[in-house]
């Protein structure tokens, strides 16, 4: 099959095939491409190009809906047994415990880049000079991100912001 016929043929049954595809996966373009792929790799004739396009696309898309069903529900089983990434301490006197859920939350709802920074500063004991390194940003921006974070986690979580109170008077 030479390129022009190829061409004509991916005009004619790329969307109706697309379409087929649909009832099966969430992926139709991709399996029509991949069908038009091996068509253009056969060597010997086909009979029915037709009719082999949509069987090719049909035990395709079957196949991606089904990988795909696999992998949700392998996603949502290790999500459920991933561990929480803050566990609950016991109050000592004056202290207020935070939701542990709640402040996992609280720290996917940050954008990446303060996330990222969070983490890295506190999890992973970086310096912001390393951080800075690792996601291509100066220390001093790492820094910010750093404080902003913290400060969307505090909000996020009810929890006031400490205040310094070191303000001296100076007397004559």
């Amino acid at each position: 099959m030479d390129s022009a016929e190829l061409g004509r043929l991916i005009d004619r049954l790329a969307g109706p095939l697309e379409l087929y595809a649909r009832q099966w996966c969430d992926t139709p373009e991709d399996v029509v491409q991949e069908a038009f792929v091996k068509l253009a790799s056969q060597r010997k004739p086909l009979l029915s190009l037709d009719a082999w396009l949509f069987r090719t696309v049909r035990n395709g898309a079957i196949n991606a809906g089904i990988a795909s069903q696999r992998r949700k529900r392998h996603e949502a089983e290790a999500a459920a047994t991933v561990p929480a990434w803050f566990e609950p301490e016991p109050l000592s006197r004056g202290t207020t415990a935070v939701d542990p859920e709640l402040a996992q939350s609280a720290l996917a709802a940050l954008p990446l880049a303060q996330r990222e920074v969070i983490v890295a500063h506190l999890w992973g004991a970086l310096a912001f000079e390393q951080i800075a390194e690792l996601a291509g940003i100066s220390a001093s921006s790492a820094h910010r991100l750093y404080h902003a974070g913290l400060t969307a986690l505090r909000e996020r979580l009810g929890i006031p912001c400490r205040t310094s109170s070191t303000t001296r008077s100076i007397s004559s």
